[in-house]
């Protein structure tokens, strides 16, 4: 068993969803805790979810990088234990600095929310180990997913396998006909140096019951159980 641990912030709105899925369908202890909280506790996996923390004022994330919890799932990092970021999660950890780069302003400045392939670039992590399908299709929803990084981060990431997903087409090909947001290199999904803290801004815990017609997230959380 893996204990989970999700994040509330003011705003937060896919908390409860996340906690269907490590809960409801894969039987895992699941734990909500409040932004003002300082403690974890005992807990295997961190997730920050996605919604809009603190209504996204300033610029997402921005403001809740600052809550007291935070602290708590940064020492969570150090010691090698699992951090996800779901969409305005992704943004929040590229704001508090355990992941590189930063989520800007879609390309056409619009709200996006739609279903999207992904090539999973590096099926060796711990979080796509279970993937058989080198393409995937999961739902996105956000205003501020674009990708951004300095060239040096962009090789670095490249060099270390940090990339897990890009947007493609349905066969798997890159290009920028198939990235909704103007990420840099099509990147939808990206990992620390040490692959323990995964940021995306596709939502797996959408498209992880049957029910919706779509479990292609699913495999995500049961790489880390496995």
């Amino acid at each position: 068993m893996s204990k989970f641990v999700i994040l509330v912030f003011p705003g937060s709105n896919c908390d409860r969803d996340i906690a269907y899925v490590t809960r409801d369908i894969l039987g895992q202890p699941t734990r909500l805790i409040w932004h003002q909280e300082t403690d974890l506790g005992d807990v295997d996996v961190v997730i920050v979810p996605g919604g809009f923390s603190y209504g996204d004022y300033l610029r997402c994330g921005a403001i809740a990088r600052f809550s007291p919890i935070m602290q708590a799932v940064l020492d969570h990092a150090a010691q090698g234990k699992w951090v996800l970021g779901v969409c305005n999660g992704f943004q929040i950890l590229t704001e508090v600095g355990l992941l590189p780069g930063a989520l800007t302003r879609n390309r056409d400045l619009h709200f996006i929310c739609d279903r999207t392939p992904l090539k999973i670039e590096n099926p060796q992590s711990p979080w796509t180990s279970t993937y058989a399908e080198a393409v995937i299709t999961l739902p996105i929803a956000h205003g501020e997913g674009r990708y951004h990084a300095d060239p040096d981060t962009l090789k670095s990431l490249e060099d270390h396998g940090q990339i897990l997903f890009r947007y493609c087409d349905p066969d798997g090909v890159v290009d920028q006909n198939h990235n909704p947001n103007g990420s840099l290199g099509n990147i939808a999904g990206i990992t620390n140096r040490q692959g323990n803290v995964l940021g995306m801004m596709p939502h797996p815990e959408r498209a992880a019951d049957a029910i919706v017609g779509s479990v292609d997230g699913l495999n995500l959380f049961q790489g880390l159980l496995s």
